[in-house]
């Protein structure tokens, strides 16, 4: 199904096991921009992070320097699920262990923002935390409980103590 008025934004982070130079993470590193490409070229594909090299492996909105962070958007949940799993994307998934630790935590948050709307590197990190501490919702959900676009603005305040969301 696709939504007129909205696209579907998706994070997902992870730590890797080594420094991106590590030989460790070569065959990761090798096919990056065999990925990037493919998922520039799939079918309801609107925008990704990335810097001028092309990728986003270069932004660091952790402290931890061996996060990776991924954000981009797409037409549905179905053209994301069908990039995840159903393209060569797959096979760099299903190797992802050895390349990334086990991540404790939330990892991958997906919510809708408005046709034309690009979502923001700080908006991402709330909904990953949002996620995290109180489970799928409109604001923010997975794969496993998806959720329908909604009008409904959210008012985002991120006191001292975590990440609060209200829906008006």
């Amino acid at each position: 199904m696709k939504y007129q008025d909205y696209h579907l934004a998706e994070v997902n982070i992870a730590r890797m096991a080594a420094p991106l130079e590590s030989p460790l993470l070569a065959d990761f590193v090798a096919r990056l921009d065999e990925i990037n490409s493919l998922a520039d070229e799939s079918p309801g594909f609107i925008w990704r992070l990335q810097s001028d090299e092309g990728n986003a492996t270069y932004f660091k909105p952790y402290d931890d320097d061996l996060i990776l962070f991924n954000l981009s958007v797409w037409e549905s949940p179905e053209d994301l699920k069908n990039y995840v799993y159903r393209s060569a994307h797959n096979e760099v998934f299903k190797r992802r262990r050895e390349w990334f630790e086990k991540f404790n935590g939330m990892f991958f948050a997906m919510w809708w923002v408005k046709s034309g709307e690009l979502p923001t590197i700080a908006e991402a990190k709330q909904r990953l935390d949002y996620l995290e501490k109180n489970g799928p919702t409109e604001f923010a959900f997975t794969f496993k409980q998806t959720f329908e676009p909604t009008d409904r603005e959210f008012e985002i305040s991120t006191p001292s103590i975590g990440t609060q969301c209200q829906a008006s």
